[in-house]
């Protein structure tokens, strides 16, 4: 495993441990019939989760930058495991950073800071289901992002063993070549 793999798993890893964080709350939301106990415990961590330091938010950011980039990096060798394994897993990438554009910075403002006069208490809590399935969605991405990086490095292994068998059996095949002649 090389350096842009182990960038690739460190920061689809890290935005797991992140989102399974988030699943506490959010499997109650989707799961579980609402409450004014679950609903104002979504409510209370979303709102921190939006109102976090810039720094958290900016490491946030890079991690997404690290893992578009090192997933670009892979592909760049654009042999047949860099076009399925890779691709698959830049696309994958891809639509995780669009569903969290699109669903979750959406949704965690509809929580955080609603617009008055606009937002009720009804959109809040359709916001917070919303971005609970954006959560799950993005969660299934990730992990077949990791199960596409494992597939590789399989593949990669099953080639190098298959490789060694070929030449190994051609190494036979000279040797019994050599013998052969040796006797006539």
């Amino acid at each position: 495993m090389g350096f842009r793999q182990a960038a690739v798993l460190s920061s689809v890893s890290f935005f797991l441990g992140v989102l399974f964080i988030c699943f506490n709350v959010d499997y109650r939301l989707l799961h579980d019939t609402l409450t004014d106990e679950i609903v104002n415990d979504a409510f209370q961590f979303y709102t921190t989760f939006f109102n976090a330091p810039p720094a958290i938010k900016a490491l946030m950011h890079a991690m997404m930058g690290v893992g578009i980039l090192s997933i670009v990096g892979k592909l760049h060798k654009w042999d047949e495991s860099a076009m399925f394994f890779d691709g698959g897993s830049l696309v994958a990438f891809i639509f995780s950073i669009a569903v969290y554009t699109t669903v979750t910075i959406p949704s965690l403002r509809t929580i955080a800071d609603p617009v008055v006069g606009v937002d009720t208490r009804t959109d809040q809590i359709e916001a917070a289901r919303i971005l609970a399935a954006g959560n799950t969605i993005v969660l299934v991405l990730l992990g077949a992002i990791l199960a596409m990086q494992a597939g590789q490095e399989y593949a990669k292994r099953v080639e190098a063993r298959e490789l060694a068998k070929q030449v190994e059996a051609e190494k036979k095949d000279a040797a019994a070549g050599g013998e052969n002649k040796k006797d006539q």
